[in-house]
């Protein structure tokens, strides 16, 4: 996994509450076993609408989505950070993530940051009034910051870590390889070994 420590670009703003796992990325398109290849299939049902937000070209190439409270919410598939971030965004800012969807945003690299809703709604006001408005999102100093504004957000301090780090599951235990190896070394012959 990739270190996060910034996010800078343009926003699309995605101005619905209860966003559910199942729209974000459909239950047809969960065949696949890798984590890639997910991108085109984000907001499939949304996206046969013309009008729909991200088919408009102001907001293609967007990295930071900006979204309503309780984004991610139903079932608890991994496939949904996988893409949104295959679709090309580094970000999410929400007033608020189902639990387990923003585990998993942090789990794949995807910066997911809570924001007050008044403070989200001047986001989405902002890009969709200017889809060329930009923003950084600072994960080192812990802010969202766009021309004329700085907004502080919060964050678990172990997820932070991991993902300044670029730290996934299998990056947090190879980071004790040497005392694997040093008790590999003194386990009895006898015991099974995984080579």
């Amino acid at each position: 996994m990739q270190p996060v420590k910034h996010v800078q670009g343009r926003m699309a703003p995605l101005d619905r509450a209860d966003v559910d796992t199942d729209q974000i990325i459909p239950k047809q398109f969960l065949k696949r076993i890798e984590r890639t290849g997910y991108g085109p299939f984000l907001f499939y049902d949304w996206r046969q609408a013309d009008d729909f937000v991200l088919n408009r070209p102001e907001h293609q190439g967007a990295s930071v989505l900006v979204t309503g409270e309780n984004f991610g919410c139903g079932s608890s598939r991994e496939h949904a950070p996988w893409a949104i971030r295959d679709a090309g965004f580094r970000a999410i800012i929400a007033p608020s993530f189902a639990d387990i969807f923003r585990a998993n945003c942090f789990k794949t690299g995807l910066l997911s940051v809570t924001l007050p809703d008044s403070q989200v709604r001047h986001l989405i006001d902002l890009a969709s009034e200017d889809a060329a408005a930009e923003v950084t999102v600072d994960l080192e100093a812990q802010q969202v910051r766009g021309d004329g504004f700085s907004y502080r957000f919060e964050i678990d301090a172990f997820a932070r870590e991991c993902l300044l780090g670029g730290l996934d599951e299998i990056g947090l235990v190879e980071r004790h390889q040497p005392a694997i190896a040093a008790y590999e070394s003194r386990r009895a012959a006898w015991l099974p070994t995984v080579r």
